[in-house]
Formats: structure tokens, sequence, C-alpha cells
């Protein structure tokens, strides 16, 4: 076949998975709770039963990504634990129990005369998932979507190609099983399919695309995407050390932001110092987190002051993810300073405060323009946290479609129903 063939041939197969899912969010629009919560229990199930070779199939994916050089921290994101896996098939079967988000009534904003209008929770449609690596991801990912009535797309890089044939093919075994619409779950093969600007134009199809990665793959499917885009984020939090704050408190925070496995979202990755902060203190700090092995980058004035602990920062890291365990820190005059700089520089998803000062809490948690702030409390990000009734695929910093943790009800939408008496 040529070159021109072959691409009809990947454009042709790429169109028939989006009918199918397509096709099947339609039915699955409505189906019972009950229905869609059995199967996101099969779905779990059949992982668990698929274990080993889902293991098997991440091992060959991690020797190809050696032998290609892929970069280690993709290597990394890339690596499926049982640990990780684990986790993963716990969190399907918390989404199974979970209540039903769709069909749930809400008070509309107005009435009408000789009628009664509310508001219900709908499915979305289609929704695509663009991500690197994070094999298991697709496996929550899939979870949501079925849960909440959508049907999704799977699009993940070649590095992770063997991990993703063998969990997609677990789970649609499971939609299958239970009688759910067949092509609610497609994944398209990144080695087979075309290319994810081609995916990402299919506005028809899509009524939503997520992206999960580097920012460099968030801004390019932002860029390139005619249908509507779920921006996550990623890294690039920052933390302000008030003049009042307890330098414990700040180690702490710092540490446990970068201890969420295997993607430290809320990881603070920047400090911003109060320049009344005392030398020794400084010092203090350092040598803790040299100890729990970060690297340390300082602005110019703290550099030339600590010429042995620190390491000048470029200019554009200020709003670059490190995503390493690297901490920048820089000197701001005061809180007004450093609520300026991070709405400049930060990803503005996740911002920190470590202050005594009551007035300053809330002068930050007013001031800074991010979805989340954490004042005296670490940000690391749990996509299963123990407390609560919610589970959670990422955070999102953008100001349109939704903003903050990413939870079942962001991938609904609202139908307003008006339900009259025949009068007019």
């Amino acid at each position: 076949m040529d070159g021109g063939g072959l691409a009809n041939n990947q454009a042709n197969n790429q169109t028939d998975a989006l009918n199918r899912a397509y096709r099947a969010s339609r039915k699955l629009a409505t189906t019972k709770g009950v229905d869609r919560s059995r199967g996101v229990q099969a779905m779990a199930q059949a992982l668990e039963n698929s274990f080993d070779d889902i293991l098997e199939a991440n091992t060959l994916d991690l020797e190809a990504s050696r032998e290609m050089a892929v970069p280690e921290l993709i290597w990394e994101w890339l690596k499926l634990t049982p640990e990780r896996l684990g986790t993963s098939i716990e969190i399907l079967y918390r989404l199974g129990e979970l209540s039903d988000p769709i069909r749930r009534v809400m008070n509309a904003s107005y009435q009408l005369d000789d009628s009664q209008t509310y508001c219900q929770l709908m499915p979305l449609g289609v929704i695509a998932l663009i991500y690197e690596a994070f094999p298991e991801l697709g496996a929550i990912a899939a979870g949501f979507c079925i849960k909440t009535g959508n049907s999704l797309i799977l699009r993940g890089g070649s590095e992770a190609s063997n991990s993703n044939q063998v969990i997609a093919q677990a789970l649609q075994g499971a939609i299958e099983e239970t009688g759910l619409p067949s092509g609610c779950l497609e994944l398209l093969p990144s080695e087979q399919g075309s290319s994810v600007k081609d995916l990402l134009t299919q506005d028809r199809y899509l009524n939503l695309v997520i992206p999960y990665g580097r920012p460099t793959l968030v801004q390019y499917v932002m860029q390139q995407s005619t249908a509507p885009v779920l921006k996550s984020a990623m890294g690039n939090c920052y933390l302000y050390w008030s003049a009042t704050g307890i330098i414990d408190m700040v180690c702490s925070m710092i540490v446990d932001s970068h201890a969420s496995e295997p993607d430290p979202v809320n990881a603070i990755e920047k400090v911003l110092l109060n320049h009344h902060q005392e030398s020794v203190s400084l010092l203090k700090l350092w040598e803790k987190l040299q100890k729990h092995g970060f690297k340390l980058r300082g602005d110019a004035e703290l550099v030339a002051e600590f010429p042995e602990h620190l390491t000048l920062v470029d200019s554009s890291e200020w709003s670059q993810a490190y995503l390493d365990k690297i901490i920048a820190f820089k000197k701001v005059g005061n809180i007004d300073s450093a609520i300026a700089w991070i709405n400049q520089y930060s990803s503005g998803h996740a911002d920190c405060l470590v202050t005594e000062s009551y007035q300053e809490s809330r002068q930050f948690a007013i001031g800074v323009d991010s979805a989340s702030v954490y004042i005296n409390s670490s940000p690391r990000f749990s996509r299963n946290p123990k407390r609560g009734d919610s589970v959670f695929l990422g955070m999102s910093n953008q100001k349109g479609y939704r903003r903050g943790m990413i939870n079942l009800e962001a991938l609904t939408t609202l139908k307003q129903v008006v339900q009259g008496n025949g009068q007019f």
C-alpha cells in the first residue's frame, strides 16, 4: 500500500472508531445508573484478572523505551508497578460504589409561570483522553466516563502501546459482558492511527478533549483542538513563606507535595521568601530539603549570598514546571509582592502560604488567582482521597469549562427541563 493509501486507511479507522463511540454514547446516556456502576465494577475485576498480563506488557514497553532513549520523566510515568495498578483497581471499585451523578435534579435559575423548571446533570457524549505514558490513567478515565454515561476515545503515547492495548482489551471485555453498548470505549493505537491533530479536529463527534502529560502536550492540544478542552495542570506551584511562617511547616509542605506517585500534580516547585527571613532559617530549610534529595536554585540575590547552596535560576524557569525534585527560591518584599508574582508566573492551579497571620491568610486566599489555595496545609494531590465522596482524575487551572479538581461532575453537562400544565 502506498503512503496515500495508508493515510486514508488510518483516517478511515479513526472515523470508524469515532462513529462507534458516538453511537454508543447515545445508548449509554439512557442506561440505568446501576447498570453503569455494574460495568465499572466489572472493569475493575477484569483488570484484576489481567494483572500479570498488564505488568508483562508494561515490561515490554519499559524495555523498548530504554532502547529508544525515552526521557527519564516519561519512563518513570510509564513504569506500572503492582502498587500503581492495584490503586487503579481500587479507584474503579470505588467509582462503582459512588452514587450516580446522571439525571441528578438541581434547581433552575428561574421559573416560568404555570410550569415547573428544573435542571438535570447529563452526559457530555464522547470524550477523548490524550495522554503520555501513565497506562493506568486510561483505565481510570474509562471508569469516570462509563460512570457518567460517556463514551471514551483513548489516544496514548507510543511508549505505552503494549500496556494500553492489554488494558483496553480487558476493559472492553468487561463492558461487553455486562451488556453496555459496544463502542463506548475505543483505543486508537498510536502506531496505527492517524495523527493527534486529526483527532483533535473531529468536533463533529467529540464533545470534550482531556490532555494529560507534560505542559507541551497540554498546550499543543489547546492550540489544535476544535472541540472543547478540559485543560489539566501539573507542577509549578508556588509557596510564599511569610515572615511569621514556621520553618518546619514549610519543609513538611514541600516534601509532602512531592510525595504523590507517580504524578505529583500539586508539587511545590517555587518558594517566595519574605525578605525578613533570617539566614540561619534559610540554611536550616535548605539542608533539610537536600537531605530529601532536592536540588536547590535561587535568584541572583540569594545565589550571591549563598553560592554553596544554590545555583542560579534562569528567568524563564519561573513560569515553567520542573516536574522533578527541584525547588527555586526568590526573595520578595511582602505578601503583596508575592501575590503579584504568583499571579504572573505560577501555573494557577495550586498555590500555598505559610503564615501565622489571619489577615495574611485572607489576603492570600482572595488575592491569588488560582484554582485552589492552601494555607498552612499540604497541597498534595490524591486521586482517591480517604475522606469525602469523590474521586479525582486530575486538576484543571482553566477558568472556562471547569476549574479545580476534575471529578465525576466535570464530565457532565446541564439540561434544563420545563414541565408545564398546558396553561399559557
